[in-house]
């Protein structure tokens, strides 16, 4: 007899395997379909390409990029100043082939096309799956060419490497670089999403530069070439552009006080940072700091829904691939009904997400074109940032129960979506901003609401339910007075409303009914899993179920 024999314990069996290496382009049905609707199919060929790599080689990088987070080095051992931050290779990785793909500029140097800035929206949502803290440079970036465009001397020297493709890690100059990342920094410990109440002074010198003392408390990817600043100057709080190094190759004068320990996001550094003099070079008029900004806030604020409905996607790929192998109660998971359930309102939910970012992708791509689609850019925008954003983390935690307790365990993705989730809501002004500034846009701009309606209107009136809730909606705008404080309900059935008449007009009566049926109806569940007896559930579960042929 084995001596072994008394030690073999149990097999290991009914385990699902990880999910394989797959096409996160070619696999998505909705995504595809949306980009496609929206005017972003003619760059299909880099859809796919990336498509490749964030549904292959990019999952495991990005897991070492966030099990080996970025450190500070204030000193080196001489104690000579450097601040700098040492990243994992997996974490330069993620950014070499995102900004290879074109994560931060696909739409700048296709600008001349209709479409290019839904196209980035695709390589955007594809980047978020497998690894979303690289999201944050390559984001500010990409949002920084508005501003920068106010100041033609910068913009002429800049953006030229700031739309660059070739990532260059290296401590330089940025003249020297064959590619810069530009990063951010507007708040203040006092201050948080009021930048008014900045306290950090901009001081004129002679040359025309500034010259800063101040602070920021969320001063995003430190590493960044250079960072976008609001600071108070003569005239008022203006914008500046703030390099990480001058022209000589010495450090600016910007310390970095600490790296923040955060829930989630973990391969991104995110820091607190001092300006003890920092050189400074005004973008846009003096005392138009926010304005100016704001032309790069609107961007990031799209690839916050963005990021919020690729983390939706990938948690759906992730139950569905631990659901089709796992069996309990004598059939696999996605057979039991209620799983179904669960299953295909995930779906449902992540496909209204990808679909309305989509369409806002179209309006901001439209706005220098078509003033109806500037202003429905200016409010869905809001919108969809509030919704969607706030809907992800009940997502991915349903996500997780998919899987049991093996979706809490860090060995697996999950946790990590679910750390991230929360982020996008809070980034870029939280929900309350995000309601504030939609009730705002409303009042100031009669161009906004005629947008909203015709979008509406466009839908038609195939679906008694979306009739009854474009009713509903406009009805809640006439009571002005308490309109503040029901604003949350009011965009939060704004942007179900913007869901399901995309969802109408993209044609797929199965996915459209289900929307409107489970969202809009009066007999709606408050979590996932509530859909009715008559849902479609087959069709939306293989619509969401990635083909790995």
């Amino acid at each position: 007899m084995s001596l072994k024999a008394p030690f073999l314990t149990h097999d290991v069996h009914n385990v699902p395997e990880p999910m394989p290496a797959y096409n996160a382009w070619t696999s998505d049905p909705a995504l595809r379909d949306a980009v496609e609707r929206e005017g972003g199919a003619w760059a299909a060929e880099q859809l796919t390409a990336y498509g490749a790599a964030t549904g292959g080689d990019l999952m495991e990088l990005g897991r070492l990029a966030n099990e080996n987070r970025p450190k500070l080095r204030s000193f080196d051992r001489y104690g000579r100043r450097l601040d700098e931050v040492e990243f994992h290779p997996a974490y330069h990785e993620v950014m070499h082939q995102a900004m290879k793909h074109g994560v931060h500029s696909f739409s700048w140097q296709h600008e001349d096309k209709v479409g290019a800035h839904v196209a980035r929206a695709g390589l955007v949502y594809l980047g978020a799956q497998p690894e979303a803290g690289t999201s944050c440079p390559l984001t500010m970036t990409h949002a920084a060419v508005p501003a920068l465009r106010a100041a033609p001397g910068l913009a002429e020297a800049w953006i030229p490497r700031v739309t660059a493709t070739e990532y260059d890690q290296r401590s330089l100059p940025f003249s020297r670089k064959t590619a810069v990342t530009i990063g951010m920094g507007m708040t203040e410990k006092q201050g948080g999403s009021d930048v008014r109440a900045n306290t950090t002074r901009a001081h004129a010198q002679a040359d025309g530069s500034h010259e800063l003392v101040g602070h920021k408390f969320f001063f995003s990817a430190p590493m960044c070439d250079a960072h976008l600043v609001l600071a108070q100057a003569q005239g008022g709080l203006s914008c500046f552009l703030v390099p990480r190094l001058l022209a000589d190759g010495s450090l600016n004068a910007v310390y970095i006080q600490r790296l923040k320990d955060k829930l989630g996001d973990w391969s991104n550094a995110s820091s607190e940072v001092e300006f003890l003099g920092a050189t400074a070079y005004l973008v846009g008029p003096e005392g138009r700091g926010i304005p100016t900004i704001l032309e790069m806030v609107a961007l990031t604020r799209l690839d916050c829904i963005l990021g919020s409905a690729a983390l939706m996607r990938q948690a759906t790929v992730q139950a569905l691939n631990h659901t089709t192998q796992r069996a309990a109660f004598g059939r696999k998971l996605i057979d039991q009904p209620l799983m179904r359930n669960v299953l295909a309102d995930l779906a449902l939910e992540s496909e209204a997400a990808v679909a309305l970012a989509m369409r806002v992708a179209r309006a901001v791509d439209a706005s220098a074109r078509d003033p109806q689609e500037a202003a429905l850019a200016r409010l869905a925008t809001a919108v969809g940032k509030y919704w969607v954003c706030k809907r992800t983390p009940a997502f991915v935690n349903e996500a997780q129960e998919c899987l049991g307790g093996v979706g809490y365990v860090e060995e697996n993705i999950m946790p990590r979506l679910y750390r991230q989730a929360p982020l996008n809501s809070i980034w870029e002004g939280s929900g309350n901003v995000q309601c504030l500034d939609v009730l705002r846009t409303l009042q100031k701009e009669p161009l906004v609401r005629d947008a909203l309606v015709a979008e509406l209107a466009s839908a038609g009136k195939q679906h008694k339910a979306f009739e009854q809730h474009v009713g509903w909606l406009y009805q809640a705008f006439e009571d002005a007075s308490t309109l503040e404080l029901r604003s949350r309900l009011v965009v939060e059935q704004m942007a179900l409303a913007l869901q399901a008449a995309v969802l109408i007009k993209a044609g797929n009566a199965a996915v459209a009914d289900a929307f409107c049926r489970s969202r809009l109806d009066l007999d709606r569940g408050m979590t996932f899993g509530t859909l009715g007896v008559q849902t479609p559930f087959d069709e939306l579960i293989a619509r969401a179920t990635p083909d790995l042929n």
